[in-house]
């Protein structure tokens, strides 16, 4: 039921007198009273100002404080112009506001906002209560309020959480959030402990850890300045610096200097050249003739002429900044005051290095090892029919370009990712052996021995191929989606890591060589497939037929180029481009582990996944430079060995 106007009238002052009379003396009994307190520099609002009232807040002991700042932060907070009362206020309409009493919680009915004036706080203001709330949030009941009070003063740490946190951790039933709050706690006595000794032991408690948040930390306790002086000055002293380096230049010094008063300001060659121009009458500058000005000297002595008659400023001929800055010294100086603080820093530092340094090296093998998978998994088809059969095939590419697509086409019928995934393998490998049969049928049984004729035949239809898939999927890349159980990454600390995919295509990779030794081992297409490649004479005199060997052997490598084209196309752009990005990679593989041996293919993918990974990380800027270098050092690689890593056997080194 909607009260009358005079109705509320008579109501807001009772409960104003009654406000007034009952206010308690103590402000550890009413939360208003603290308000009261502080009603001017509130309702000023200056973010200058306003620390004072929002920690008296904080810090009443009461049981309201919390909820107060919350109201305050989130602008729920309205103040009554009548006696300056504040209030918890729930607007109901444009022109009525429902109030509660802070202290009691009383809804204390519906009120016109004519009297009432709504408090705004700022970003600044609501950054500080948020700040103030910190102490609160630690000890919320609610395990996420707990972590977020974590990350909110990760973001914005000020001393007074030192003690907050501190007291907060005793009482901690959680193990893991116990751990980040003792975290939390030396990060911030880094910066804020009490005694240099509180520092210094939690500085180096960090000793050897990775993570950023540490180094965040102990960074700002190293931060310097360069000071000029005749003798190592006040103060923590970190070195003597010699100008000329990249901390501090011959002229950023001379600078300082002439800023000191104790160098002169000496104008640049450029900025004489100027004056002289400027100040040339009648065909001379400083009495001597623009015609005798040819020469360096006689600039300098137009200059001093120029100089003595006061109309620039002066100039020492011969003056070198060098020789100047040589007679001053120049010191860095740390704004840490305590030495044993940027002493334990230092060292902490150093051994932080040291560990990243070592988990680089690490993550490098693993970034390594992936890529060589990778390249192994589109040479391994390669190495069956280069390798064992002799075949240049340039189209071997496309038949990786042709899995990706296989793929995608599967996705777009079966939504499932991992159920799409799980038939893309086994389709792609039998598209892809199937093109490779009927290529091997109509145009590589008629070029065997015939290399040259091989290579134009195949490149040929490499481009075909490659437009075939531009007419039908066009020239935009399609996704190839991994499912989600790949999604992210298996990150081992703030260096290592490796995404689920490149672990998911290193597993592909270790399961077609188990699967291609099985082939040629275990199996009588294997069999057949090795006499055949050691003599196919003799191999067609025991009753196998060399033509039928041949094109299965072709359609098996081209069904895993296949496979291999799934794989790649879950991480990389599915495009008729694709194959070209590994062709060449495929080729080198094959040949500098050894033609005709997978364990040289394994070898070979090895050597060039962490050949390239070294030079890109010399040389992270430029991919292209990394691939220009390690193709020049298989070149070289090839010269000394040129049957590769594993020696080249049957037919191929019979050729």
């Amino acid at each position: 039921m909607t009260r009358t106007r005079p109705a509320q009238s008579c109501l807001a002052l009772a409960l104003a007198l009654l406000c007034l009379f009952a206010a308690p003396l103590s402000a550890q009994d009413s939360i208003q009273q603290v308000l009261q307190e502080h009603r001017e520099v509130i309702e000023k609002s200056s973010r200058k100002t306003i620390g004072a009232a929002v920690d008296a807040i904080a810090e009443s002991g009461l049981p309201q404080a919390q909820k107060v700042l919350e109201v305050w932060q989130n602008k729920d907070m309205w103040q009554r112009e009548g006696d300056g009362l504040f209030f918890r206020g729930e607007e109901i309409d444009r022109d009525t506001v429902r109030l509660f009493d802070f202290d009691s919680g009383e809804d204390l009915g519906e009120f016109p906002d004519d009297d009432l004036d709504q408090l705004k706080p700022n970003s600044g203001i609501r950054a500080m209560i948020g700040a103030a709330l910190v102490r609160f949030q630690l000890a919320d009941p609610n395990p996420a309020k707990r972590r977020e009070a974590l990350d909110a003063i990760a973001r914005d740490a000020e001393p007074s959480h030192l003690k907050a946190l501190a007291g907060s951790i005793e009482d901690e039933p959680d193990p893991a959030i116990r751990a980040a709050k003792e975290r939390m706690l030396r990060l911030l006595t880094i910066s804020y402990g009490e005694t240099d000794a509180a520092r210094v032991e939690a500085i180096r408690s960090f000793k050897g850890d990775l993570g950023v948040d540490v180094r965040g930390a102990l960074n700002p306790v190293l931060t310097s300045r360069i000071v000029l002086a005749d003798a190592p000055p006040e103060g923590n002293v970190a070195r003597e610096i010699t100008p000329g380096g990249s901390q501090l230049t011959v002229a950023a010094a001379h600078e300082m200097m002439v800023s000191a008063g104790m160098a002169p300001n000496q104008p640049s060659r450029d900025e004489r050249k100027s004056v002289l121009l400027e100040n040339i009458a009648e065909g001379r500058v400083g009495g001597i003739p623009v015609a005798e000005l040819g020469s360096e000297e006689a600039r300098d002595r137009a200059y001093a002429a120029l100089a003595a008659a006061g109309i620039v400023p002066a100039f020492t001929p011969g003056y070198s900044e060098e020789e100047a800055v040589q007679q001053a010294g120049f010191y860095e100086v740390y704004d840490e005051p305590s030495q044993a603080v940027t002493d334990a820093a230092q060292e902490t530092l150093t051994s932080i290095r040291t560990t990243v340094g070592m988990n680089q090296a690490l993550d490098l093998t693993l970034d390594a090892l992936s890529l060589a998978s990778i390249y192994f998994l589109a040479a391994i088809g390669l190495a069956i029919t280069f390798g064992v059969m002799g075949v240049i095939n340039m189209a071997h590419g496309e038949f990786i370009m042709m899995g990706a697509y296989t793929g995608y086409v599967v996705q777009q019928i079966v939504p499932d990712y991992t159920l799409s995934i799980i038939l893309a393998i086994p389709l792609a490998f039998a598209v892809t052996f199937a093109a490779g049969v009927a290529m091997e049928r109509l145009v590589i049984r008629w070029l065997y021995n015939r290399p040259l004729e091989t290579l134009l035949a195949t490149f040929g239809i490499s481009i075909a191929l490659q437009q075939i898939a531009k007419n039908i999927f066009g020239t935009q890349a399609r996704p190839l989606t991994s499912p989600d159980w790949l999604d992210g990454a298996l990150v081992i600390n703030d260096v290592v890591g490796i995404s689920y995919i490149r672990i998911a295509i290193f597993g592909l990779a270790l399961i077609f060589l188990a699967i291609y030794l099985w082939i040629m081992n275990r199996t009588r297409l294997g069999l057949e497939t090795r006499a055949v490649t050691q003599s196919a004479r003799m191999a067609g005199s025991m009753g196998i037929n060399p033509d039928r060997v041949n094109m299965l052997t072709f359609g098996l490598g081209s069904g895993i180029a296949g496979i291999a084209g799934v794989a790649i196309g879950l991480y990389a752009k599915v495009t008729s481009e694709l194959g070209q990005d590994y062709i060449v990679q495929s080729f080198m593989t094959v040949v500098v582990g050894g033609v005709g041996n997978v364990w040289g293919t394994l070898a070979g993918a090895t050597l060039i996944g962490f050949l390239q990974k070294g030079i890109e990380w010399f040389n992270p800027s430029n991919t292209l430079a990394a691939q220009t270098y390690m193709i020049l050092f298989i070149i070289l690689f090839i010269q000394f060995r040129p049957k590769g890593i594993v020696a080249l056997r049957g037919r191929a080194a019979e050729a």
